[in-house]
């Protein structure tokens, strides 16, 4: 399984609970956390099942723009036993004006799976419902699994999806607007802090800035060695959680959500930049 770094931190778990092997390609904040279509081809070979791409990212924010996504579905294109896994969930909150996914090209769609729900877009994270868009083949081997395993969501939620894929979809903007400005808020307060490196997130709501500048630097007899590190510091020093980066594959960064109110966002900051200030 080829998967681009940062992930989501389930991703790599999910291939090894498979039994298989999981070949991560890093892209760094010098490239906006996106991978080429150079560095997808380098990694296939003739052992290569499938890729997963997520897109706005968890935990980047990173969105692939239609002319990235064409890069890389024709290099797919010479490969035809590579699978697409598209997570696509956060398919709603994107800065960028227009959800651009990998099946749409007409050379590769046979063997994408879609894979999207209700908890982002909608605000229905308790419901526990997703759903994937799939070749039938991979949907009937899906459920053949899925129905041993959960038997199916609930009727209730089931319900309540369909409410909210049918019903008015004023609220999906509106909550888009809202997060987009508290994304603006937060990557300013961020731009402000002496050490973060920020990578200006197109989608999600998450920002995920480089801090490697603060490894080595101590305070109060702690000294900070990892992102880890990192966010146990602001955690007990400025009372802010944030996830260090080395479960995204990315050590040298760490993750901190915006999905919060504007007060939350400015008072967090202002507490960070105060610990982080501490550092010496």
């Amino acid at each position: 399984m080829i998967v681009p770094a940062p992930y989501w931190v389930s991703y790599v778990e999910m291939v090894k609970l498979a039994e298989g092997k999981n070949v991560i390609v890093s892209a760094g904040i010098d490239q906006d956390f996106k991978i080429t279509p150079a560095q997808l081809e380098a990694a296939i070979t003739p052992k290569t099942k499938a890729l997963i791409l997520c897109s706005p990212s968890n935990p980047t924010g990173s969105v692939y723009s239609k002319e990235e996504l064409k890069g890389l579905a024709d290099v797919l294109a010479k490969y035809p036993q590579v699978i697409v896994l598209a997570d696509e969930i956060y398919e709603h909150i994107n800065y960028v004006g227009k959800h651009e996914s990998i099946a749409q090209f007409s050379e590769i769609k046979d063997r994408v799976v879609i894979i999207n729900g209700v908890s982002k877009g909608y605000a229905m994270t308790g419901w526990r419902l997703g759903w994937i868009a799939a070749p039938e083949w991979i949907a009937k081997a899906c459920n053949k699994l899925q129905g041993q395993y959960t038997s199916g969501s609930c009727s209730i939620t089931q319900k309540a999806a369909e409410a909210a894929y049918t019903g008015p979809q004023d609220c999906v903007a509106e909550m888009r607007v809202a997060f987009e400005r508290r994304k603006n808020l937060i990557v300013k307060l961020a731009k402000e802090i002496p050490g973060f490196n920020v990578s200006v997130p197109q989608g999600a709501f998450y920002l995920f800035p480089e801090c490697s500048s603060f490894f080595g630097k101590s305070y109060n007899g702690r000294t900070i060695n990892t992102s880890g590190d990192l966010a146990l510091y602001l955690l007990e020093e400025a009372h802010v959680a944030c996830v260090g980066g080395d479960a995204f594959g990315a050590p040298e960064c760490i993750r901190m959500s915006y999905a919060t109110s504007d007060e939350n966002i400015e008072k967090a900051m202002a507490r960070m930049k105060e610990a982080l200030a501490k550092l010496g």
